[in-house]
């Protein structure tokens, strides 16, 4: 088997304010849309679907889920407290502000209109290293 694209699918109430919040905020552009279903995409990250809850493509069992419990984390190469700074300023709440564990991961998160945590990442040296 060989992977030749990663997607996550999240299942979420509306689909213009998540929509919206991706392409403005985290450079994602629509690659597909129809009734209930937008896909999005990056060249450097993985592929976003958001379905509308409720939606018939789904398995009855699935359709009234929501994304929750999950955090979509992306790892940057440098720049994590330009981007924080970059986001608030564009009015983003950060819903869990800068920090850095003692493992040496910094990291912030922010939450979009339904919910879905976005989680930014960047690796330091700890100083126990």
């Amino acid at each position: 088997m060989q992977i030749i694209a990663s997607t996550v699918s999240l299942t979420i109430d509306d689909i213009a304010a998540s929509q919206a919040f991706f392409t403005t905020h985290l450079g994602y552009s629509v690659q597909a849309a129809a009734e209930g279903f937008v896909s999005l995409t990056r060249t450097d990250a993985v592929d976003i679907v958001l379905l509308a809850r409720g939606i018939q493509v789904l398995p009855p069992e699935q359709r009234d889920q929501h994304a929750a419990g999950l955090i979509l984390a992306f790892t940057l190469d440098t720049g994590l407290q330009d981007q924080e700074k970059q986001l608030r300023d564009a009015g983003v709440e950060i819903t869990m502000p800068l920090r850095e564990e003692p493992w040496g991961e910094r990291l912030f998160q922010v939450t979009d209109p339904n919910g879905v945590i976005i989680q930014f990442v960047e690796w330091a040296t700890p100083d126990n290293a």
